[in-house]
């Protein structure tokens, strides 16, 4: 549903009265007495509100703060700013500092008024439905960035030495068993240009960190030595051929990951390792362990495993995507 109120900021009781008895006829009304008061409302109504017109003088804190936050916040928000004639240069500089639609000044004129607010409402509802196709469609992209994340880190590994696609079939499927889930995206921040713009960003941290492990971790791969450098890694403990992890972030980071967020270097070493290791490994739930901890483990006797079938990369890919 649309956001259809008008939230009003003033300090002045007989003013919320007479804006809430002049305008309702417009649209559903809600006042506030003060800055915080109107932003404790933003928080917990921001999705009810179409327009904020707030009072500039008021006790505590002026109102160009208030609409700075709803800026900041709540973007699809048409903000005004209602001021004595004394006060326009406040009002040009908050318009021209982007902080609002425009300024009403006191006192009201009944018809301007409601014209001023009916502009507003109107764009307010353009700016609802524009948010709106512009969040459906990044929502597809959201669903889909899994699938697009495992696909840019088999190009990645393909640059590494060894055995790249067995390491990133065992990588995919311990994520997907260790719980991985598309990231949040906040529709708001991000169009499609900036989001693809930091997923590159992102490929390149991954790359250069891949490259660094690689380099890091030697040529010493016997299982005890291979277990305690993963261990090491992950700041997590090492039991002979075997590394027990607190909980599942290190498994699942560089796929759900927030947009934007650059890995740290513990959070590329598990896919690091194994295009290192280049061998089976075991991950499993740490047995009675309530906190979610994993086990990562050389096969007993050092049984091999089959193949990765040659589409494993579409279907995982599908299966991201149902998530």
């Amino acid at each position: 549903m649309s956001p259809d109120k008008i939230l009003f900021v003033d300090d002045e009781p007989m003013a919320l009265k007479y804006f809430e008895r002049l305008v309702t006829p417009l649209a559903p009304v809600i006042t506030a007495i003060s800055v915080e008061q109107g932003k404790a409302i933003l928080r917990e109504r921001g999705d009810e509100i179409a327009v904020l017109v707030s009072d500039q003088r008021m006790p505590g804190a002026r109102g160009n703060e208030l609409l700075g936050y709803a800026r900041e916040f709540h973007p699809g928000i048409v903000r005004m700013l209602t001021t004595a004639y004394s006060e326009l240069g406040e009002a040009i500089e908050a318009i021209n500092s982007g902080e609002i639609y425009r300024y009403i000044t006191k006192p009201w004129d009944l018809g301007s008024l409601h014209a001023d607010l009916r502009n507003a409402l109107e764009l307010a509802k353009l700016r609802s439905e524009r948010d709106h196709l512009a969040r459906e469609k990044l929502l597809v992209q959201q669903q889909q960035l899994l699938g697009s994340r495992l696909a840019g880190l088999t190009m990645l590994a393909g640059t590494v030495r060894g055995d790249s696609s067995a390491a990133l079939h065992r990588y995919a499927r311990t994520a997907v068993a260790a719980g991985c889930r598309v990231p949040a995206t906040p529709w708001h921040k991000w169009d499609h240009a900036g989001l693809l713009q930091a997923e590159a960003r992102r490929g390149i941290a991954i790359a250069r960190d891949l490259e660094r492990w690689q380099a890091e971790f030697g040529d010493d791969r016997t299982p005890e030595r291979a277990f305690s450098q993963l261990a090491q890694a992950l700041g997590a403990q090492a039991r002979g051929a075997s590394v027990h992890l607190p909980s599942a972030a290190a498994l699942t980071a560089l796929l759900d990951a927030a947009p934007g967020q650059l890995p740290q270097a513990a959070e590329t070493a598990w896919l690091a390792w194994l295009l290192w290791w280049s061998a089976p490994v075991q991950v499993q739930p740490t047995a009675g362990n309530k906190a979610g901890g994993w086990t990562l483990q050389a096969p007993a006797g050092g049984a091999a495993e089959p193949a990765p079938p040659a589409d494993w990369l579409e279907r995982m890919i599908e299966d991201l995507a149902e998530i």
